[in-house]
């Protein structure tokens, strides 16, 4: 063994490696977005992004302009920065993952940019999966967390995550819907407010679960790209409902960017002139009991 090999085996990660961030970016827009986020990816050597994330970050100039990226994918910022910029899509994950581990040890720091929390259903595990099959631990990896959309979602409707919650993605690419099944009736049975994920998939029967152990009058929030304004895939939106008639608005479920919080028994309403918000206490009804 060298003494480079020793010293790197005895201190960690050698000095000549960059960094690998997974960067949660929230919604995408910049007032969404934590001053840490934006200061990784302006800095980054590498940024891999998709096409929908690269635009949100150009509106406010984390990433260069278009224009300013060359043939080779190479933007040069204002300050004389260069920047690789690297469209990322669903099929080329395991691909970039290796190469983002390359650049690293190359000496560069990489943001690999996620949407929302890129721990929640996001990048994160795949990153940690591929470094350890791809025998990566000389690899440093930093998670930079962003806002998702349980909680950008629960923001536009009032007040309905105040009580234990959880989340549950109905996505069944990963895991059967047998076991999605199970998590969702013991969700219901155990009184969580309970925010699904990929509700374009299976969601009416997911309702449907939710229902027979649930009283048809919980109070059922269906959000639209939270966050996003007109930015995202079909426009930010909100509409609440009853969970006995959410499956019969389809409508109003508009694909990836669609959640829906489903209330627990204590989810109630407040309303105001303009509009009518959810809010599930924290557990006293008496403003005293805080």
């Amino acid at each position: 063994m060298s003494m480079e090999d020793a010293t790197a085996d005895a201190e960690g990660t050698p000095d000549d490696h960059g960094t690998l961030y997974v960067v949660g970016i929230g919604p995408g827009l910049p007032e969404h977005m934590t001053l840490r986020a934006k200061e990784v990816i302006e800095s980054a050597d590498v940024v891999i992004a998709s096409s929908l994330y690269q635009e949100f970050l150009r509106d406010d100039g984390t990433l260069p302009p278009e224009d300013a990226v060359d043939d080779d994918g190479v933007a040069t910022r204002e300050d004389g920065f260069e920047q690789e910029i690297v469209r990322s899509t669903m099929g080329r994950q395991i691909e970039l993952a290796r190469a983002a581990f390359d650049h690293v040890r190359e000496g560069k720091d990489v943001a690999h940019v996620s949407g929302g929390d890129p721990s929640v259903y996001g990048k994160s595990d795949l990153i940690f999966k591929m470094a350890e099959e791809d025998d990566a631990t000389d690899v440093p990896i930093e998670i930079v967390p962003g806002l998702t959309a349980a909680l950008g979602g629960s923001a536009n409707v009032g007040a309905p995550l105040c009580n234990d919650f959880c989340t549950i993605s109905l996505s069944d690419k990963w895991r059967g819907w047998d076991e999605i099944e199970e998590k969702l009736r013991a969700a219901a049975i155990s009184d969580f407010v309970i925010v699904l994920y990929n509700c374009w998939r299976n969601y009416e029967e997911a309702v449907e679960i939710v229902r027979e152990e649930r009283t048809d009058d919980a109070y059922v929030a269906i959000v639209n790209d939270a966050g996003r304004e007109d930015a995202g895939r079909n426009g930010e939106s909100h509409f609440i409902t009853t969970l006995g008639e959410a499956a019969d608005h389809d409508d109003k479920v508009s694909g990836m960017g669609t959640s829906l919080i489903i209330g627990n028994h204590e989810t109630e309403t407040w309303r105001n002139d303009d509009r009518t918000y959810l809010v599930t206490p924290r557990g006293g009804r008496d403003v005293d009991d805080f």
